[in-house]
């Protein structure tokens, strides 16, 4: 198992990019990498599958929210996901293939599998396959993680070397409606650090009090966490976290 890059560590990550719609930067597009990437920030992205199997730099299971279109992102071709301009920019969803080449290992790049189970289950493996496909021969620092434990035990199988972590929060039944409440109960322990490969987790902000945490932490686990929004926030959870995923203000950048 490898281990994270320090930068990950240093250099505060920015959340689906440093996105601004209203600067024409949507979330996860090229155009906000590229402004993380300017700010000397650590880049945090989103990956859902097209139709054809293709690893897709998008958050949303629909493309209602964030394009001028609706369905299910995988009800689309890679190729037609790619023309659907982003609302706000003029960019189309890219590729994770895209995007390392555009981020090109100048900063630290954390990738989210999203869930592709329905209810963070064993129901994996297509989305991960492309995903390690795309990692092959990537230079740069890089590392992998999703709320779902079989989506990084995948990765473990297919790109070991790459350093991988779960994402954790209190898995609330009002943000996890089609989860079954047993699961639910399970996951919040976070008993699958271990068994997962897992070198890092990253934490809901608001609950990083959960003793789990300070016992992972005791333990040797790198703690980051999300979403920090501004810098009071971001003060109380450097306390407990060793970095931070943000939006909407501008962290100051430890020196090296």
């Amino acid at each position: 198992m490898s281990a994270l890059h320090p930068d990950f560590l240093r250099l505060p990550i920015a959340h689906r990019a440093l996105h601004d719609v209203t600067a024409g930067r949507p979330e996860n597009s090229l155009v906000a990498m590229t402004a993380a990437i300017g700010r000397g920030y650590g880049i945090e992205i989103d990956i859902q599958p097209s139709a054809d199997g293709r690893a897709m730099v998008f958050h949303d299971y629909d493309l209602g929210r964030l394009t001028g279109e609706s369905g299910p992102i995988r009800s689309r071709s890679a190729a037609e996901l790619s023309g659907l301009v982003l609302k706000g920019g003029t960019e189309g969803i890219p590729t994770l293939e895209k995007a390392l080449a555009h981020v090109a290992g100048r900063v630290p790049l954390l990738i989210e599998i999203k869930d592709q189970d329905g209810a963070l289950g064993p129901d994996v493996g297509v989305l991960e396959r492309d995903i390690a496909a795309c990692l092959a021969g990537y230079g740069g620092p890089v590392a992998v993680m999703s709320f779902n434990p079989h989506a990084v035990m995948a990765m473990a199988e297919l790109a070991p070397d790459v350093p991988r972590g779960l994402i954790t929060c209190d898995f609330s039944r009002k943000n996890w409606p089609l989860v079954p409440r047993a699961r639910l109960d399970e996951l919040r322990g976070i008993p699958d650090y271990e068994r997962s490969g897992a070198c890092f987790i990253s934490h809901q902000v608001e609950g990083l009090g959960n003793p789990r945490i300070a016992e992972l932490k005791a333990q040797g686990a790198k703690v980051l966490c999300w979403t920090v929004k501004n810098a009071r926030q971001e003060m109380q959870a450097r306390a407990v976290a060793g970095n931070i995923t943000f939006e909407g203000y501008a962290p100051l950048i430890p020196a090296a």
